[in-house]
């Protein structure tokens, strides 16, 4: 990792940026990055991000996302978002205008409304369960499975990363606080799982708590809460703008069904720079 950063974060979901775009191909320590992730003895975020020159030729730029624990990401909805700000900021992105940006998981577009705030073009949801991977027998609209000792029923879907939706009606519930790690690495997601436990306060509104695979329990989940909305949908219980209330804050998101891409819109914020 160079000795310069950017530090940032998307509704309390933090990042450090790193720019590689002179240095493209690196490939980053695992232990390093944790030892960088520590909030006592390092810098503190949920995941690392470098910026770098796209693979892809229809794409702009390239993003790597890595979780705190040093693992590969494939996707990181409120990280994008601070990646647009980022290079919108650096001059190489104007305003208001659609950027397409590479992510390990695919192309996404992005469109900087202004200095701290992005929407997102994130794709359509997979529903397919091998696109999580999850060793489900067929594709279904929810599924059951037993988790520390309780039979837990949730949807699933792919936003370039897995995700498992469990709906509640209350979420400070001390169960969910060990339901939320043992059903992300439940041995039916070979690669682990982000788990989001959604409350429905209306057709327009959800609230959402994520436990993410390699980075635990966050303040914000971008893939989480477009996942959220996605499924309830799906499940006939969102209209098609929804916001997400997650604990740092709120995303809107807006999906109008299978055959359209889901659009998330959020805040994007600096916090400082500096170097290890």
């Amino acid at each position: 990792m160079p000795n310069r950063f950017t530090k940032m974060h998307g509704i309390g979901n933090d990042f450090v940026i790193v720019d590689w775009r002179e240095d493209a191909g690196r490939t980053p320590n695992a232990a390093r990055i944790a030892a960088l992730a520590d909030r006592h003895t390092g810098i503190g975020f949920d995941q690392l991000i470098s910026i770098e020159p796209a693979r892809d030729p229809s794409c702009e730029f390239y993003y790597g996302i890595w979780n705190a624990d040093g693992s590969p990401s494939g996707q990181c909805g409120n990280g994008v978002r601070c990646v647009a700000a980022w290079l919108y900021r650096d001059g190489v992105i104007e305003r208001d205008t659609d950027v397409r940006l590479e992510s390990p998981s695919g192309p996404v577009t992005v469109r900087v409304l202004d200095e701290s705030r992005v929407v997102v073009d994130m794709g359509e949801p997979d529903f397919d369960p091998a696109s999580l991977p999850f060793a489900a027998s067929a594709l279904a609209a929810t599924y059951t499975l037993d988790v520390v000792g309780e039979r837990i029923t949730f949807g699933a879907v792919s936003m370039g990363n897995p995700h498992a939706v469990v709906f509640d009606d209350d979420l400070a519930d001390p169960r969910i606080d060990l339901l939320g790690p043992a059903l992300t690495a439940h041995p039916a997601f070979p690669l682990g799982v982000n788990v989001g436990f959604a409350q429905r306060l209306g057709p327009d509104r959800l609230r959402l708590r994520v436990h993410e695979r390699g980075s635990g329990w966050t303040r914000a989940c971008g893939t989480g809460a477009c996942a959220a909305a996605a499924v309830a949908q799906s499940l006939g219980m969102a209209a098609p703008v929804v916001n997400v209330e997650l604990p740092g804050g709120t995303l809107t998101i807006e999906w109008h069904g299978p055959g359209h891409t889901l659009w998330m819109t959020g805040p994007a914020a600096f916090v400082f720079e500096g170097e290890v």
